[in-house]
């Protein structure tokens, strides 16, 4: 994933290591010297995360994070304090100060790249919930509770699975003053109760007796239940081989053994919210805009959804100067679909090219359909290369299988493609329009069932 990350420390030496490490990922590094400059620089420039040292000459850490998190206009931007100090008393004044998650020098390379993913990744879909938020507010219609819960990542339900009863009764115990905590010894009847009851967070001991934790995490992730809920793995010291195993099964985040509570605590509320944040995004139309933003018989967002939104995305991605590309696509021939097979066929091959299109959008995407047989997908974060990529997967996705229009029949369908990107500031959702409809048309003059980007 590409994030910019702002990495603080007075030491040179100390921000290079991190940016080379950083940067291997492929995330964009910011660096500043002192507190204040760092304060410049969220101010200045657009930043996700601030990897942000304590120990530091004038304002320390600490102080710099406090004045982060007071800011109207940074406080959304996620902290991650970076200390040699391993004291209870240094992560409590972490947390007072409004720090998001810790890492302890020397920092590991699995800990660091972990820990910035997960907290950008809460940041992208916090900006995104904001986003559609504010859409729905202009649109004239009320938040509500869910809204306010998604900020938040208390009061959560945690299923602990740890067969060690001292271990399993010091994370009750610690978890319990803020979440409601389930402790379950049986892995099959954590699996159960993961399949029938309703849970925000999964912790997980990779130090079970006769069964392999990791298995428990990979049954998790196969349910449809299950499926999205957060993972956090509790892991011994040197257990590197078992720890990357588990992020590449799709574990969220890991605590080394012994746990430091204050540590635990951080982690937990921010997959807490992780998910929260994903349900609103995943719920809030369905449940508050439907009847009004929704096209019923696609269930993709219509026109006026889109047209308020994109106002939104362009001002966002102006301010920003991040890339913003737009898709249109025309199902080819389709009155010939409605003239030899009826307009009841033709809505099922919209309903059925409407869930092909949708399973080529990513979360932050806004997919649409126009009217007709003309559907859009605006794309934050996407270069005109990337969004060419996106159309030529999509048009394969519709042309490679045939639509079942019948129990005994089907057809095949093709659609045609154009693109357009954010080229200057100057750019409208109107100018959008007509680049990626100018390309369009490009795509059929040369054939349909193709992938036309605008040149101009």
């Amino acid at each position: 994933m590409t994030a910019r990350v702002l990495v603080v420390d007075d030491i040179l030496a100390n921000v290079k290591l991190l940016e080379a490490r950083l940067s291997a990922e492929y995330f964009e590094v910011l660096s500043a010297f002192s507190g204040q400059e760092a304060l410049d620089v969220c101010e200045r420039e657009r930043v996700d995360v601030v990897l942000l040292d304590v120990m530091m000459p004038g304002m320390d850490g600490f102080e710099a994070c406090k004045r982060i998190k007071e800011n109207p206009k940074t406080h959304h931007i996620p902290v991650i304090m970076v200390t040699a100090l391993d004291q209870p008393s240094d992560k409590i004044q972490g947390l007072e100060s409004g720090a998001d998650d810790f890492l302890t020098k020397p920092v590991d390379d699995i800990a660091l790249i972990t820990r910035v993913k997960n907290i950008a990744r809460l940041k992208m879909l916090n900006d995104e919930m904001v986003l559609r938020a504010s859409t729905s507010k202009r649109l004239g219609m009320t938040e509500n509770d869910a809204f306010a819960k998604a900020l938040s990542g208390h009061s959560g339900r945690v299923l602990v699975v740890d067969d060690h009863p001292r271990s399993a009764a010091r994370l009750s115990e610690a978890l319990s003053k803020v979440h409601e905590t389930v402790v379950e010894q049986d892995p099959q009847q954590a699996m159960n109760r993961l399949l029938t009851e309703d849970y925000d967070l999964l912790v997980v001991s990779l130090s079970l007796n006769d069964f392999d934790g990791l298995r428990l995490c990979s049954q998790a992730r196969s349910h449809e239940r299950s499926r999205r809920l957060p993972i956090v793995i509790l892991v011994e010291p040197g257990d590197d081989a078992r720890l990357l195993r588990g992020l590449d099964l799709g574990v969220n985040d890991y605590v080394m053994r012994p746990i430091d509570r204050h540590e635990m605590m951080a982690r937990v509320k921010s997959q807490i919210k992780r998910k929260r944040h994903a349900d609103f995004l995943r719920h809030s139309l369905e449940e508050s805009v439907e009847a009004s933003v929704v096209d019923a018989l696609t269930g993709l967002h219509n026109r006026r959804y889109m047209e308020t939104h994109i106002q939104t995305l362009l001002s966002t991605a102006k301010e920003s100067g991040r890339p913003l590309s737009v898709l249109l696509a025309d199902i080819d021939h389709f009155k010939k679909v409605n003239d030899t097979y009826g307009h009841d066929v033709g809505d099922t091959v919209l309903q059925e090219f409407s869930k092909r299109f949708a399973r080529n959008t990513r979360g932050v995407d806004l997919a649409c359909r126009l009217g007709g047989e003309e559907f859009m997908i605006v794309m934050p974060d996407t270069d005109i290369a990337l969004a060419y990529q996106v159309g030529e997967r999509l048009r394969a996705c519709i042309a490679a299988d045939t639509f079942t229009i019948s129990t005994e029949q089907s057809i095949r369908v093709t659609a045609s493609v154009g693109l357009a990107t954010l080229e200057s500031k100057d750019d409208t959702a109107q100018t959008l329009f007509k680049k990626a409809d100018q390309a369009l048309y490009a795509a059929k003059r040369r054939g349909r069932n193709r992938v036309a980007a605008d040149a101009a």
